[in-house]
């Protein structure tokens, strides 16, 4: 092996690069020797985020080590001494992980205690879950929260207020995710009329206009049975109207029908009702 000794190694011209040895190669410096780079920088770590990992020697004067730490790896650092070599190793924190929200079912409840799935990702047992009124702000914490897996899990609200309301859901270990407004909370359509006949009328009688009421209701249709022919329902917001004259009839007939009211948010409320058709008799009529 050559030996070169020298005083200073410097390289030719001002702010030119000196390379020690090529890539691969090993340089050695001896144990008792020393390579003194006080007030020197060097370069090979991202000093703006890398971790710095602090090392005091047996002196007093304290030395640092640079190493850039990737979330969820391991960082091991051996130190040489006389006795043989130490291994530390800094274990490093998984990267923090936010569920997610894909969907809620039903997306429309009433006033009642009622029972919401809630799909999304990383749920954790068992998050916090807590319906925010887009309008005014106001929290309402679900009453009870299941947890299914890390991609589903059940809550129960009462909600006394109707209106759009968003979901926080948060994770034990602090981490939360906010949706936008995703659940609805609306009376369903309440019926004013009473369920049964609607009125006994002649063959081949104008029957006038024959009303039925639910507050909260948007439309009406006939959902099964039929109306007597010649007769048709009128859907209007929150009233519906038969009217007609009857056509068809040879004998007497009970024509049973139930109307089913819909509301803005899509909650139904069927009602059963029935219209009697005589041959050759009075008619007598019912309006609601």
């Amino acid at each position: 092996m050559s030996q070169i000794e020298v005083n200073k190694v410097i390289p030719q011209g001002s702010g030119t690069n000196l390379q020690l040895g090529d890539s691969g190669d090993t340089i050695d410096i001896p144990a008792g020797a020393t390579l003194d780079a006080t007030g020197a920088t060097v370069t090979g770590f991202d000093a703006a985020s890398d971790e710095k990992i602090k090392i005091t020697a047996q002196d007093t004067t304290p030395n640092f080590l640079q190493a850039k730490i990737v979330a969820g790896t391991n960082v091991t650092i051996t130190l040489n001494n006389a006795g043989g070599n130490e291994t530390i190793t800094f274990a490093s924190s998984a990267a923090e992980v936010k569920p997610t929200f894909s969907s809620i079912t039903p997306s429309t409840i009433e006033n009642t205690q009622t029972t919401v799935t809630i799909a999304g990702g990383n749920f954790v047992s068992i998050p916090l879950v807590t319906a925010i009124n887009s309008t005014t702000g106001a929290r309402v914490i679900a009453d009870e929260v299941s947890f299914t897996s890390a991609t589903s899990i059940t809550a129960k609200f009462t909600i006394s207020v109707d209106g759009t309301y968003l979901l926080y859901i948060e994770n034990p270990d602090g981490n939360a995710v906010q949706t936008s407004a995703v659940l609805t909370v609306s009376d369903a359509p309440a019926w004013q009329t009473a369920a049964g006949s609607l009125g006994n009328f002649a063959a081949g009688s104008n029957v006038g206009t024959i009303t039925i009421t639910c507050t909260d209701a948007a439309s009406f249709a006939i959902t099964s049975g039929s109306l007597p022919g010649g007769l048709t329902l009128n859907s209007a917001a929150t009233n519906a109207t038969i009217t007609g004259t009857e056509s068809g009839a040879t004998s007497a007939t009970t024509y049973n029908f139930t109307v089913t009211a819909t509301d803005a948010q899509g909650q139904t409320a069927p009602r059963a009702f029935s219209i009697a058709i005589t041959v050759g008799q009075q008619n007598s009529l019912r309006f609601a």
